[in-house]
């Protein structure tokens, strides 16, 4: 048998990251293994209004990954509140996990916990970025 190069895990979680994070972000979890992607490496998904960044997560049921708390908690309400379907929402701070070169290790590592434990919240639910 012949050995193939790549991630040997399977991976349940699916991770989209709003624009205020990096596409290497998304590339170094990819590279491990992972379904993430990071909205800034689409050209249509820079400069997205939060209610379509929403519903991207929903038609890809992906968990978003974000810093913008309030605007995306008051579209979490409002859609639950409607009955449509809502992504689960990971917060994060950037206190916590400054998007520095010297700090990303850490945010990676922290996401990488959550994805490797498939712990990511599920749709309509809220967790936080931790570790």
């Amino acid at each position: 048998m012949e050995a193939r190069a790549g991630p040997t895990r399977v991976v349940s979680g699916r991770l989209l990251l709003d624009e205020m994070f990096p596409p290497l972000l998304a590339e170094a979890l990819r590279e491990r293994g992972y379904d993430v992607i990071a909205i800034a490496e689409r050209a249509e998904g820079r400069g997205l209004p939060d209610p379509q960044v929403l519903e991207l997560a929903v038609e890809e049921q992906r968990c978003l990954l974000t810093e913008n708390i309030g605007d995306f908690e008051t579209l979490r309400a409002g859609r639950l509140h409607d009955g449509r379907p809502c992504p689960g929402l990971l917060y994060s701070s950037p206190y916590r996990f400054p998007r520095t070169k010297t700090a990303i290790g850490r945010l990676i590592s922290a996401i990488e916990e959550l994805l490797v434990d498939d712990r990511l919240p599920p749709p309509g639910q809220v967790d936080w970025l931790s570790g």
